[in-house]
């Protein structure tokens, strides 16, 4: 059983700067290469090295990373929300570590559209490794825009739309929890992006399966979930919040459950691909969650204690393969079997 601490008081508990990163070691760089590599997927006509992808939000632009680990390495890298205009993000405190997970209220922070194609893309293209672009906004012609400024950028593979926003429009309510403005909003996208379209739902709704199939219907190429979970933490000697925004975002191992149950839900819903995160911390976390239908999954809050996460996953997935006699990692997908 992993020990699942996640900051400080944790086994993991390392400052980002003090970080030193392993060496790829042959074994992975191999598997890598391979011309026959036994994680390879295709998804929404994508190429991708093998299943892990670092998750939005946890990973910055990517580049920061290039020096703690082989982005190379990486199945993709799903950048952090993009908005139309730079945004400075929320009050600190801004992280606060729970029982085996995190709750976060970074408040969205980021460069811009601009900024970050201007600035951080040309680094990326270095790589191999696709990028996924994550699109938010407070209004339908927010994504729209962020997407229209992205879509003539090289080096973008696909988009990831944030539906957890709240629709300033029309009452505050987050687009992902209202059937209507999801049925919009991914129409309005999808009818100028140049590049597969990818919805990541929220999870803060009584059921996910309409809001997956509205998310089809409405023209997503694909799904992702679940995003965190509306979540607060309070100091009882000061009654006080411990995050400045008040509620936050929680994330790790302790949504794990309520995420594969959910992504189970979801991909016996829809037709179309789908990508699954949610406290993923091992080849074996991953597994499951191919298992249950996800054709990719995203790593987020593991990459806090540890960097190279995504690829140490990705490592362990190919091994678990091996015990488990199963050829190829597609060949999980969906292949949950009744007791």
């Amino acid at each position: 059983m992993p020990d699942y601490g996640v900051l400080k008081g944790s086994v993991y508990h390392q400052p980002l700067l003090c970080y030193t990163p392993l060496e790829s070691d042959a074994y992975t760089t191999a598997i890598m290469s391979h011309p026959q590599n036994r994680l390879e997927t295709t998804v929404c006509g994508i190429r991708f090295r093998n299943p892990v992808l670092a998750a939005s939000g946890t990973f910055g632009y990517g580049i920061e990373f290039e020096k703690l680990v082989d982005l190379n390495l990486l199945g993709g890298i799903v950048v952090k929300g993009l908005s139309r205009e730079p945004i400075a993000g929320n009050p600190p405190p801004r992280l606060w570590e729970a029982r085996a997970g995190m709750i976060n209220s970074v408040g969205l922070q980021n460069v811009g559209a601009r900024a970050f194609v201007s600035e951080k893309l040309p680094g990326l293209r270095r790589y191999h490794t696709p990028i996924v672009a994550n699109v938010f906004g407070y209004a339908a012609e927010d994504y729209v825009e962020v997407v229209r400024i992205l879509n003539d950028a090289e080096g973008i593979a696909a988009y990831e739309l944030n539906v957890s926003c709240p629709n300033t429009k029309h009452g505050g309510l987050a687009f992902g929890v209202d059937e209507t403005a999801l049925a919009e909003l991914t129409a309005a996208v999808k009818a100028i992006a140049k590049r597969p379209l990818i919805v990541k739902l929220s999870p803060n709704v009584a059921a996910i399966e309409p809001f997956a199939r509205i998310a089809e219907r409405s023209g997503a190429d694909a799904i992702s979930l679940v995003n965190t979970f509306v979540s607060f933490a309070i100091d009882a000697k000061t009654r006080t919040a411990r995050i400045g925004a008040g509620y936050g975002g929680l994330s790790g191992p302790a949504i794990k459950p309520i995420a594969l149950r959910m992504v189970h839900q979801a991909a016996n819903a829809v037709k179309i691909p789908v990508i699954g995160m949610g406290g993923i911390a091992s080849g074996e976390d991953a597994a499951e969650f191919m298992i249950v239908g996800a054709s990719l999954v995203e790593v987020g809050t593991a990459t806090f204690w540890n960097p190279e996460a995504p690829a140490k996953i990705a490592r362990e997935l190919e091994q678990l393969l091996t015990q488990i006699g199963v050829e190829r990692a597609v060949d999980l997908v969906g292949s949950l079997r009744k007791s």
